[in-house]
């Protein structure tokens, strides 16, 4: 063993410090569900700044310096405060925001958010079959994105107001009606951010032929508003 050691050590040091890179400044996140629809498909790996929040020391939560504030409206990945599961969704409220949702429409600090509508289409549930997806522009103050929901789906459509508390975040998925977001985990302290993400790095259509998405390669996760 020791042989085999002295004699791949250069590759040895390169994994631990691939590790560390891939621990503590950049990673890549497959997505698995459509609970980001219609911005994130199954099939999508994107890529995820890690310095984007904090410091912290590899393999843990434990943070040693904070680098930027979470802002409305980005993608992060983070660790499920429920059971630790990663998962990707959209910063929607901020430490000391007053937020409530009505019938799907959100009000943060007494201002409602503007909904246009897109386009409508179907979304394949599993179990269930094609069901009516109704896609809008939610605009959130100076910040827009695509959202969707199904009407068919019986989902947390209202919450009544809640104020933020320092350090921590609300994340809505963008596929409203069938996301397991804040509504249902509650809110994100700080500490179990992983970081921003960024765009797309590689895409294939893992529910139909694996195909490669070659149009997404490289996409950007927020467009020029």
């Amino acid at each position: 063993m020791k042989n085999w050691v002295r004699a791949n050590k250069g590759f040895l040091l390169f994994l631990a410090l691939f590790g560390i890179f891939r621990t503590a400044v950049a990673d890549w996140n497959p997505i698995p569900s459509a609970s980001m629809h219609p911005n994130l498909l199954e099939g999508d790996v994107v890529f995820v700044n890690r310095l984007a929040y904090n410091v912290k020391v590899p393999l843990t939560d434990i943070v040693i310096s904070p680098t930027g504030e979470p802002q409305r409206g980005d993608i992060v990945t983070f660790s499920s405060p429920v059971n630790g599961t990663r998962l990707i969704k959209r910063v929607i409220a901020l430490p000391g925001d007053r937020v409530e949702m009505h019938n799907e429409q959100l009000i943060i600090n007494g201002q409602p958010a503007a909904y246009n509508t897109i386009s409508h289409s179907l979304e394949n549930i599993k179990g269930v079959g094609d069901l009516a997806a109704v896609r809008v522009d939610e605009s959130l103050g100076q910040h827009s994105h695509a959202i969707q929901f199904l009407p068919q789906v019986k989902a947390r459509r209202d919450f009544d107001a809640v104020v933020v508390p320092s350090g921590q975040y609300m994340m809505l998925g963008d596929n409203r009606d069938n996301s397991e977001d804040s509504r249902y985990i509650g809110l994100v302290p700080r500490a179990l951010l992983i970081g921003r993400a960024e765009r797309v790095l590689a895409s294939a259509d893992i529910k139909g032929n694996w195909m490669p998405r070659t149009e997404r390669f490289g996409m950007s996760l927020y467009p020029k508003q």
